[in-house]
């Protein structure tokens, strides 16, 4: 079996600041990490193949600038088999919808055969969650959004995910698009011998030329959508928090700050 794990480089949350008057992200001297919900994709890929009694194969997969090798390398050094890096000035600007269609051809000339695509279901900088559902179109298989498991059955996938109400199971046939939404807080450190095995493992980098794509459908070009501007959201004033050491006094004090705000809370069951 044959998985490709699709992540993303980015910037640590904590760190990004906004440059006011360009409304752009300063990236410079950020640090950066893999995308939390790609790991927790790359984490559900290494899960099935110890499920799985037949051979597994896992491709991470990744697009970005040079400095995005450090995420593929996280991934295998964490247990992926080889990695791709799309990395080219032709693809800079990309939108979702460049960016789906540089990954989906690539899959679909150099990685074909694949039984299973498992992504984040979103990236922690831009939040679209858009590439997913747009690479499962061009290549033309199902998706599964929101997914927190994934068990192979024959050549179908069933996969628990999540949704409002609680979970649900989904099943399809493969090869499909899952895109993972949860997994360990935890973050997992690798062995001395896992960094050292990661540094003979395959990392290739492909250029616009190999996907032999017309220009005009990559990068800033092929970009359907742009960003204008990138702002912080107003500080919000008037808050009031209270303390939760004694849930019962809280409860109280939150009523009484919601009938000042004529919103009617008395005379009603409270739940359990």
């Amino acid at each position: 079996m044959r998985i490709a794990v699709l992540v993303k480089q980015v910037p640590e949350t904590d760190s990004v600041r906004v440059e006011v008057e360009t409304g752009t992200i300063i990236r410079e001297g950020v640090p950066s990490i893999l995308n939390p919900f790609c790991e927790y994709a790359l984490d559900e890929a290494l899960r099935l193949r110890g499920a799985m009694k037949e051979k597994v194969e896992i491709v991470a997969v990744s697009m970005g600038p040079p400095q995005a090798r450090s995420a593929l390398m996280r991934c295998l050094e964490l247990g992926a088999d080889r990695g791709f890096l799309l990395s080219d000035r032709g693809f800079a600007g990309s939108d979702c919808w460049a960016t789906a269609l540089a990954l989906g051809t690539f899959i679909r000339k150099r990685l074909g055969g694949l039984d299973l695509i498992l992504t984040g279901k979103q990236a922690i900088d831009g939040d679209t969650a858009q590439v997913p559902a747009e690479m499962a179109e061009i290549l033309g298989i199902p998706q599964v959004t929101g997914g927190e498991r994934v068990d192979v059955d024959g050549d179908h996938v069933m996969v628990t995910r999540e949704i409002e109400e609680g979970v649900e199971m989904v099943r399809s046939p493969l090869p499909a698009l899952i895109s993972i939404g949860r997994g360990s807080n935890i973050r997992r450190f690798p062995s001395m011998k896992d960094l050292m095995d990661a540094r003979e493992k395959s990392l290739r980098v492909i250029t616009a030329d190999d996907l032999e794509l017309d220009t005009g459908d990559l990068g800033l070009m092929g970009s359907r959508t742009r960003v204008i501007r990138v702002f912080p959201p107003p500080a919000r004033e008037g808050c009031r928090i209270e303390d939760g050491s004694d849930p019962e006094v809280a409860v109280d004090r939150i009523l009484d700050f919601l009938e000042e705000k004529g919103i009617r809370t008395r005379g009603r069951e409270r739940p359990c």
